[in-house]
């Protein structure tokens, strides 16, 4: 709160209204209690769940937020329904889609619906705290099949808008080759 010595959070102050937020928060609530200084609580890479069927999670900015704050972003989204985990087990109703600072890879938000979307979700959040940018996805060796395919297939769509039409065409002409 603004006044000294009265300490709020979870659910009574509003904002964000999950157990993990109020966890934060009792954190940051502690620390500034008994220690000296002050140590603020910072709302940009919490990530939330909805538990529905499928699951919905998010996590930054949406495109209409970033808008509003005058950020431009491009969007890169990967359906479910292209990912081989998703569609063997019958759960291709969804998709990854993430939002980067237009002209870079940095992550600014993203939005997951899947059958395990609140799991996925961390994946980014641990990115966008530690600056990963979404390029470096394709540098990952994931499990196959897993669902966390569908982050790296969306960080391969980004990666291919990089690609100079000349490289474009050469690589093109090798998939080419190769069949």
């Amino acid at each position: 709160t603004s006044v000294p010595r009265i300490w709020a959070c979870g659910d009574i102050h509003g904002g964000l209204q999950f157990t993990h937020v109020a966890a934060y928060e009792a954190v940051k609530l502690v620390r500034n209690m008994l220690f000296p200084g002050r140590s603020a609580v910072d709302y940009t890479h919490i990530p939330w769940a909805l538990y529905t069927d499928p699951e919905v999670a998010h996590i930054g900015l949406y495109a209409r937020d970033a808008e509003a704050q005058g950020i431009a972003i491009d969007t890169y989204t990967t359906p479910l329904e292209a990912n081989d985990r998703s569609r063997a087990e019958g759960e291709a109703l969804g998709f990854v889609k993430i939002h980067v600072k237009k002209g870079t890879d940095s992550v600014v938000g993203a939005t997951i619906v899947a059958r395990h979307a609140g799991d996925l979700i961390a994946t980014l959040a641990l990115a966008m705290s530690a600056g990963y940018g979404l390029g470096r996805f394709v540098e990952l060796i994931l499990p196959y099949p897993t669902q966390a395919e569908a982050i790296k297939a969306t960080s391969g769509a980004y990666t291919r808008t990089r690609l100079t039409p000349t490289v474009a065409r050469l690589l093109k002409g090798l998939i080419g080759l190769a069949r």
